[in-house]
């Protein structure tokens, strides 16, 4: 049977991850890439405004989708490209997220997928500073040359995913995951009106419903938080499967999110806020616009310093931005843009 599944990709309009605007995805069969689809799409309506930091990531624009076919339209095709595969996907939280919300606001009933996420078993498979998708495409000996391309990235992640199983010697994918100890995440099923919303659907409509009302959606601004706050205890009862449940997860530098907030949301996924690097933390989110590129510039905040200190003597520690942060919450981003 060898390794196969399929790898995929989402770019989104804004903030919610259920404003889809470009996907792509690679097909891999006995550990090649053997066939390659992408499309762009409007988002769903009322859902399809685009944020000029996200255009500034992916380069997609409101005007180059205008006459593509929405995400209930090219779903069906999308589906028909992944069959029953294993999707797998970086951060895959988030990808799968994406589907989830766009199916509830779309009001389009969706299959059952399993999923693997490759940001955690690069995790298990290589010692990186940031396990960003350029870096892990590196350590990998994967090609990625344009970033935020979505075809390029499920072409990337496939390749993690490819060498991950070289390395462990494992012939199947099953194989690979039972060698980690691991087990494939589900997205189940969903049917409009039985089945109900995810919270970022639910809260994505609230502030919709709010906007048509004439109010406007409570925002938090991009403002310096001086305090650290308190450090609320893990929830046990998180998703196991999601790439911050049991990180020891440190902030710095300006966020656009309030810490105290961060804090409370990391926790409820399952990870256990700090307010200084020490021996136990295994996540840091930068703030102040950091990206991880910065890590090879020496744009750094004394905690990023010292993060690189710890993980030159072997801790495996990981760098994230803020924006890898809020993605891997599945909110929108934290204050309106201007």
């Amino acid at each position: 049977m060898g390794i196969e599944f399929t790898a995929i990709d989402f770019e989104t309009a804004n903030g919610f991850r259920g404003s889809p605007c470009s996907v792509g995805l690679s097909k891999v069969r006995d550990g090649k890439v053997v066939e390659e689809a992408s499309w762009l799409m409007r988002p769903p309506e009322g859902f399809d405004h685009f944020d000029p930091r996200n255009v500034q990531i992916h380069g997609i624009t409101a005007g180059m989708v205008a006459d593509q076919p929405r995400f209930c339209d090219v779903f069906p095709e999308i589906a028909g490209f992944i069959g029953a595969d294993l999707l797998v996907a970086h951060n895959a939280a988030f990808d799968l997220g994406v589907i989830r919300s766009a199916l509830e606001v779309s009001e389009l009933a969706g299959p059952a997928y399993d999923y693997a996420c490759t940001v955690i078993l690069s995790r298990r498979s290589y010692s990186l500073v940031s396990y960003s998708l350029p870096f892990v495409a590196e350590a990998a000996g994967v090609p990625l040359q344009n970033h935020h391309d979505a075809v390029e990235d499920a072409r990337a992640c496939a390749g993690i995913m490819i060498d991950i199983a070289r390395r462990r010697e494992a012939s199947s994918v099953a194989e690979l995951m039972l060698g980690l100890q691991l087990n494939p995440s589900r997205l189940q099923e969903y049917v409009p009106g039985r089945d109900g919303l995810s919270k970022p659907t639910v809260a994505a409509r609230e502030r919709l419903q709010l906007s048509a009302a004439g109010g406007a959606a409570p925002q938090t601004a991009w403002t310096y938080w001086p305090q650290e706050g308190s450090n609320p205890p893990a929830n046990p009862q998180a998703d196991a499967a999601h790439p911050l449940y049991g990180q020891t997860v440190v902030f710095t530098g300006n966020l656009g999110i309030e810490r105290q907030q961060a804090k409370i949301r990391a926790a409820a996924l399952g990870a256990q806020p700090a307010s200084s690097v020490t021996r136990k933390t295994t996540v840091l989110v930068v703030g102040d616009g950091f990206v991880a590129a910065d890590l090879k510039r020496g744009r750094l905040t004394a905690k990023a310093q010292k993060v690189l200190q710890l993980h030159g003597r072997g801790q495996q520690i990981e760098v994230l931005s803020e924006g890898e942060f809020l993605q891997m919450l599945g909110g929108d981003w934290p204050a309106a843009s201007v």
